[in-house]
């Protein structure tokens, strides 16, 4: 019989094991902002900059809290270049730096805070933040990636190297393999030869003795000379 403290133990395991299942079912645990590590954008051209983010909470329009900001250097103090307003929705916020070039480019029912930069100069480059929080979700979600101004892109690579290079590497893989199927058929053949020698071998012996023990008692058979 179970004591009181094992029956408390027990209960507790099994409330912790339902809450588990419960959020393991519904596929959410915490805030998450998604964004890459980096991107190259070709100097005086536009760029979008990708930011969305995960939540256990739908977007209330009332509560919710965004913003872009930009360093040039993770050492430098971030400046606010775009916030999202409960009335007006996403805003860029004037600068000197960026004038009236960055955009909203997203779509908050869908959790999609992206943002674009046109004429792209290579003073812009540095470290974007996107900031979200969205109550009630304790979490305050933050990401940024860093924006690299190339005066060209580099040349898509030749695959044609790699795939010359596969195909050399599959084609000996086949020939091997066939090598091994051959090799293994001749051996099945050589024993089944073989097999075959032995037991010709062994009937040619059963049948001399057969043919040896008809003549013994053919001798015996014959009557004797009077």
């Amino acid at each position: 019989m179970s004591s009181p403290a094992q029956e408390r133990r027990s209960g507790v395991q099994l409330l912790s094991a339902a809450l588990l299942l419960l959020f393991s079912l519904s596929g959410c645990s915490s805030m998450d902002v998604i964004m890459p590590g980096s991107i190259d954008a070709l100097n005086g051209t536009t760029v979008k900059i990708t930011c969305t983010f995960t939540s256990c909470y739908k977007m209330d329009p009332i509560k919710f809290v965004m913003n872009w900001t930009y360093q040039e250097t993770l050492n430098d103090t971030e400046e606010m270049i775009m916030m999202y307003h409960k009335k007006r929705g996403m805003v860029p916020l004037r600068s000197d730096r960026f004038g009236d070039r960055v955009k909203f480019a997203g779509n908050p029912d869908k959790n999609d805070m992206s943002i674009t930069l046109s004429n792209v100069q290579i003073e812009d480059e540095g470290h974007y933040n996107c900031n979200v929080i969205n109550p009630p979700d304790r979490i305050h979600g933050h990401n940024g990636l860093q924006l690299n101004v190339v005066s060209e892109l580099p040349p898509p690579r030749d695959s044609t190297i790699a795939v010359a290079i596969g195909a050399s590497v599959g084609g000996a893989l086949a020939l091997l393999i066939l090598s091994m199927v051959v090799v293994k058929c001749l051996r099945r053949h050589q024993k089944q030869e073989l097999i075959s020698e032995e037991k010709m071998e062994e009937e040619g012996k059963l049948e001399a003795e057969g043919v040896a023990e008809e003549g013994i008692k053919h001798k015996h058979s014959l009557p004797e000379d009077l």
